[in-house]
């Protein structure tokens, strides 16, 4: 293992845009981890914003000689990047629900409903509730309402405003009350869902993923490792159409093989941060891909792509910080259910039961 002594690179900590909250950074701004303190600080470091790191580096990781002590039954560090999506729950008492027509459709900070209370024909604070103006009676109204107010807000309050909504409900399928800005959504505590995607490919015996590299210049996670299609459920997307869509954006692959994939569940989270309050549902499919199939990002947000062993996959989870961390809950569920995850392996169950940490509705 002397080559893990002599290996380094950077680690620089900027403030993520929506996760964690960009007030609570948990890093100074540049420091430099040596390669075998980074495998060893396996949770400590997930929390840096901004990873810098090459393909050699992931390959090299992921290695099972770079880390001989390594036991893949031990299930520790997934259920520690489990915990990193599902933090905050000794908070919520600081939260006042987020009401429309008697039902609650999201969860708000005290201390971020102060800023909305100058907004007395949007929003009314009946006890422990936020709830919206009975004038505005349609989703149109509260839509175009709540969207002035974010623009007012603005990016020192709601940061990464994109102009993409999200639609407001209760549960999945339930009646949709108005749609919000997708920045905004973990300050209104939203229930928020996406599809994620794994592609695979059989060679030889052995099952490989497609995974990326995110884009330096996207605002969340920027460089961060991904897997091959994920994305949000904006209002009024099927989730079967939306899979389809974001293959053809992200990794080029035409609806004749996108069509193939198969919806196989869901994982959910519950992280709370500062004002923050994530509600996440992610609708998980997996597509086998030939094996001459070569992704080609199509919308600037991946920078790159490479074919790793699954094996070798699990490994990056478990030792680095390299991947989105909510990416690792939809990749454990690929290991639990592809078989690398075995019942043998102690603590099996209250892993399983921890990839749907939230409330799946």
């Amino acid at each position: 293992m002397a080559f893990v002594h002599s290996f380094s690179f950077p680690i620089t900590a900027k403030p993520f845009r929506a996760f964690p909250n960009p007030q609570t950074p948990s890093f100074p701004s540049r420091s430099t981890l040596p390669f075998h303190n980074l495998l060893t600080r396996r949770h400590s470091s997930l929390t840096t914003s901004h990873v810098f790191f090459t393909w050699d580096d992931v390959v090299r990781i992921s290695q099972p000689e770079s880390l001989p002590d390594d036991d893949p039954s031990d299930l520790k560090c997934y259920s520690d990047k489990i915990k990193f999506c599902n933090r905050g729950h000794e908070m919520q008492s600081e939260f006042r629900s987020f009401v429309i027509e008697d039902q609650i459709v999201g969860y708000i900070h005290n201390g971020f409903a102060e800023n909305l209370r100058s907004y007395q024909d949007v929003f009314t604070f009946p006890p422990g509730q936020v709830t919206l103006h009975s004038s505005l009676s349609s989703p149109e109204d509260r839509t175009r309402a709540v969207g002035d107010v974010v623009k007012s807000l603005g990016e020192e309050l709601i940061p990464g405003i994109r102009n993409e909504f999200y639609p407001v409900t209760s549960a999945f399928g339930a009646p949709i009350y108005f749609s919000l800005e997708r920045a905004a959504a973990p300050y209104f505590g939203i229930k928020v869902y996406g599809v994620h995607m794994c592609g695979y490919v059989e060679k030889d015996g052995k099952e490989f993923l497609w995974i990326g590299k995110r884009s330096q210049q996207k605002q969340t996670y920027p460089g961060m490792l991904d897997h091959l299609v994920a994305g949000g459920l904006p209002h009024g997307v099927a989730c079967g159409d939306n899979v389809v869509k974001e293959c053809e954006e992200e990794a080029g692959i035409p609806s004749s093989i996108s069509k193939g994939a198969v919806p196989v569940g869901a994982v959910s989270y519950m992280d709370i941060d500062g004002y923050s309050y994530k509600r996440d549902v992610l609708f998980c499919y997996d597509l086998k891909l030939p094996e001459s199939f070569m992704p080609k990002n199509q919308d600037g947000e991946v920078e790159s792509f490479k074919l790793i062993p699954v094996t070798h996959v699990a490994n990056i989870i478990r030792r680095t910080p390299f991947f989105k961390p909510n990416c690792s809950l939809v990749i454990i569920d690929f290991l639990f259910r592809h078989g690398y995850i075995s019942p043998e392996c102690f603590g099996y169950l209250d892993l399983l039961q921890s990839l749907r940490s939230g409330s799946c509705s």
